[in-house]
């Protein structure tokens, strides 16, 4: 268990700013604004964050992930609309809708069904990534090849909700005020059911939600337990749950993460969570990050395509 903390308090501190998601996708237009003109001011020129923060349109040419999810970008990547018969894009002032196809076609399809297999009315997506993907001016460590989005933990309401609107609301808070469950004034059954259809996609890697979704939902589970697998408890993610899928088996320069470990995740694994250990895994605010020079060298040369 102690390499496997000094372990963990390495990716924690690495990954600082998706330990902030949850707080910072919740920043409505002007505090987004806000929090970039910060990064900005204290971002070099090369900066990898400044160059493809910047970006607001994808660069042509095929589709492919390269690098990892924590340090990578996308070629070809393609915009989420807008509006669908099954989801809503939300914060949409960020331009951060833009993911690989296969992720895209991957939200598109499964929305379709969710009112049916989960009761869910539809979803409200939250950040995906930018044009071209790579390290975010504000708010993710990951979300950098296009094969990550956020999903909020609120259905989409029966009307359609403004550009202001989406800008502006908050998401449902689902977890208990402590920390250590969901909050049952909150959270129903249709939740349990939207992460178990999400889980059960063959083309999900893995699934980041708060410790107290995860206990929350190994209780809620039944018998055919297979699909818990892949939801992994990570800090914040109690507005919203993480979805990641695999690399495309054809974009050869994409690396996945290692494997899940086996079993459904609801045993010491999970219970280490709710311990004192995790109050002094305190991560410190990200770092400007990598050079454009430093990145793989095929985000290198997408970084100032035309």
């Amino acid at each position: 268990m102690r390499a496997a903390l000094v372990s963990l308090f390495v990716a924690v501190t690495l990954g600082a700013a998706a330990l902030s998601t949850s707080a910072l996708g919740q920043d409505n237009a002007a505090q987004e604004m806000a929090r970039r003109q910060a990064m900005l001011a204290r971002l070099p020129a090369d900066a990898a964050k400044r160059v493809f923060g910047l970006a607001v349109r994808p660069a042509a040419g095929p589709a492919h992930a390269i690098g990892d999810y924590t340090k990578g970008c996308v070629a070809g990547a393609v915009q989420l609309p807008p509006d669908g018969p099954t989801w809503e894009v939300m914060r949409p002032s960020r331009n951060r809708a833009w993911g690989h196809p296969v992720l895209i076609g991957f939200l598109q399809r499964l929305a379709a069904g969710l009112p049916t297999t989960a009761g869910w009315s539809g979803l409200l997506v939250g950040d995906i990534g930018q044009p071209r993907g790579g390290p975010m001016l504000t708010g993710h460590a990951s979300h950098q090849v296009g094969l990550d989005a956020d999903i909020w933990l609120t259905p989409m309401p029966p009307g359609r909700l403004s550009a202001a609107e989406r800008d502006n609301m908050s998401a449902t808070d689902v977890v208990r005020s402590d920390g250590r469950d969901i909050d049952a004034r909150v959270w129903q059954p249709q939740h349990r059911r939207l992460l178990e259809a999400f889980a059960r996609a063959p083309e999900v890697e893995r699934i980041f939600v708060n410790p107290g979704i995860k206990r929350a939902l190994c209780r809620e589970a039944g018998a055919d337990r297979a699909w818990l697998e892949r939801i992994r408890p990570w800090w914040g993610h109690n507005y919203h749950f993480h979805i990641r899928l695999a690399c495309p088996r054809a974009d050869t320069e994409c690396h996945d993460q290692r494997p899940t470990p086996p079993g459904d995740g609801c045993g010491a694994d999970l219970d280490w969570w709710f311990t004192q250990e995790t109050k002094h895994l305190t991560p410190r605010e990200p770092a400007i990050g990598p050079r454009v020079s430093e990145m793989p060298f095929g985000c290198a040369a997408l970084a100032r395509a035309p």
